[in-house]
């Protein structure tokens, strides 16, 4: 059933802020803007009425989709200010990769409420990380070698698809802590974004999901990706543009609020059902 005007429109408003929002902050913090697409999706989704175990797969999977075009578009706005780590993001690709095709697989398997809590337990972490955690903590001088790479790259990969998000949430920690300067690691954590969403949303595709909203195909929905996207490809070079005009500790701050509030909605859903 179609839902009436006043219903629909709303919503179709709160996709429309989101997804700029969401260019916004995958300009300025290197995600992929899927911490915002993610809880829009699932309070859209639920309010239309298509609930169910795989809501959340659904989810993921658009907000992934979105992030595909999102990344793409941060990555080229930093580059031209030379901000981009090549080399770190050449030599975290393959394990990024991996990590991302595997948590396809398991994300298929999982239900929508354990899913919510995994959303909202990491990036509760993440955010307590980034607000209280000093700018001087620092694992090692330089990005680890091979073996911690091999260890840290699909984990990194595995965790954002379970998450539907880009590389910047495990990214921009993960880097800042081996020592990156805080631009470059959202510049090249904007990369990381693409390397997780492309594999993972090809495996979404093949995903036989029950009762979807229409025009889903697999676990993607067209109308959500399309109406996300339309506003994020203005205001991701928006984003890059502001990023580099705020220091370091205004920008650190700036993601752990945005993430906090997000890991409290989701985690409150999440028990509450």
């Amino acid at each position: 059933m179609i839902p009436d005007f006043a219903t629909l429109a709303p919503l179709v408003g709160l996709l429309l802020v989101s997804g700029a929002f969401a260019g916004l902050l995958a300009g300025m913090l290197g995600v992929g803007g899927g911490i915002v697409h993610v809880p829009a999706f699932f309070f859209v989704f639920s309010t239309l009425g298509f609930g169910g175990p795989q809501l959340m797969q659904i989810c993921l999977a658009t907000s992934l989709a979105a992030i595909v075009i999102t990344s793409l578009r941060s990555v080229a706005a930093h580059n031209k200010r030379g901000a981009v780590n090549w080399h770190i993001l050449k030599t975290w690709a393959p394990g990024i990769v991996i990590g991302a095709i595997a948590g396809v697989f398991v994300a298929a398997k999982v239900r929508s409420e354990a899913l919510e809590a995994l959303f909202g337990i990491v990036a509760l972490l993440v955010g307590l990380y980034l607000a209280f955690g000093r700018q001087d903590w620092r694992l090692g001088q330089q990005m680890p070698g091979v073996l911690g790479r091999s260890i840290l790259s699909p984990l990194v990969g595995l965790l954002s698809v379970l998450m539907g998000i880009g590389g910047g949430t495990f990214g921009v920690p993960l880097m800042t802590l081996f020592n990156v300067a805080i631009h470059a690691a959202v510049a090249t954590a904007a990369g990381f974004g693409a390397l997780i969403a492309v594999p993972s949303v090809i495996g979404f595709l093949m995903v036989d999901v029950a009762a979807p909203p229409p025009l889903t195909f697999g676990a993607v929905n067209l109308p959500a990706f399309v109406v996300a996207v339309s506003m994020t490809l203005f205001t991701a070079p928006i984003g890059a543009k502001i990023a580099h005009r705020l220091d370091a500790l205004t920008l650190r701050r700036s993601f752990a609020v945005f993430i906090l509030i997000v890991a409290v909605n989701m985690l409150f859903t999440a028990f509450e059902g």
